[in-house]
């Protein structure tokens, strides 16, 4: 059975982790969390899962890797695990967005053999989108509109009183980049939509806190020499945090099972 080592165990790592429980293939062997964390996260998950609190913890090296604990741990933890050999799933793609460290990625996986495998997340049509810039893409638009509980400790809370808002109101219109740098736990989305598509720049992002929405909902229009397509998805968020979508952390145990499982899809 393949061992696996997830990084964080908030809202998305205790999915991804419950959700792991019956894989036949795969178990989360090592999980990382910060000191203060370590404790209460070994009491919750019992001890067949060593928590560790540094990768120096390590008694053998996993077969996979899946990040879930925010940009940061991008920053800091994916190139050391790539640079040891070991393919890292990750979550957090909006931290591509930072200058520079999509080449730092892609350094530590040459040199350490590995992979960085980065999930759609809560979006749905990122291989067409992939698929399509064989050609030229001429436009791609992503919209992210979620209830304003949803965007609760970001910069829109400086631009509206969001306990108060009753009805739609537009928090962010730019790029993907920008987006990806001022909401970085909301726009991960948007960060994958344009690594797929025609790039950080050149993606356009409107961002909205809507109070007649219930669930976080995604629409992307792509337009090139393909032709056309539209998408839509609403997502649930997690009932731990409104800011992700339930989706999300579903697509990386897909990501797991493409890893292991014999028929891939």
């Amino acid at each position: 059975m393949k061992q696996l080592l997830l990084i964080g165990y908030g809202a998305m790592g205790r999915t991804v982790c419950r959700e792991l429980q019956s894989n036949p293939r795969s178990r989360v062997a090592f999980i990382l969390e910060t000191p203060q964390r370590r404790a209460a996260v070994q009491q919750d998950v019992g001890p067949s899962i060593d928590v560790l609190q540094s990768l120096d913890e390590l008694r053998a090296l996993p077969d996979l890797a899946l990040e879930c604990a925010g940009q940061g741990a991008v920053t800091t933890l994916v190139p050391q695990l790539l640079a040891r050999g070991v393919d890292t799933v990750v979550a957090s793609v909006g931290a591509l967005a930072e200058e520079g460290l999509a080449e730092r990625l892609e350094r530590a996986a040459a040199a350490g053999s590995s992979q960085v495998i980065l999930v759609p997340g809560a979006i749905a049509g990122i291989d067409a989108i992939s698929a399509a810039r064989t050609r030229p893409i001429d436009v791609v638009e992503y919209t992210g509109r979620k209830p304003p509980r949803g965007w609760i400790g970001t910069p829109a809370e400086a631009r509206h009183d969001l306990q108060a808002l009753r009805e739609a109101a537009v928090i962010f219109e730019g790029s993907a980049r920008e987006a990806a740098r001022l909401y970085p736990k909301n726009a991960n989305v948007a960060a994958m939509v344009a690594l797929a598509g025609i790039g950080m720049e050149r993606t356009h992002v409107t961002l909205i806190a809507d109070p007649g929405v219930r669930r976080n909902t995604h629409a992307i229009r792509v337009a090139g020499e393909f032709g056309e397509m539209e998408l839509r998805i609403a997502n649930d968020p997690l009932p731990d945090n409104p800011k992700t979508s339930a989706l999300a952390a579903f697509s990386i145990v897909r990501a797991i099972n493409n890893r292991f499982d014999p028929i891939v899809i």
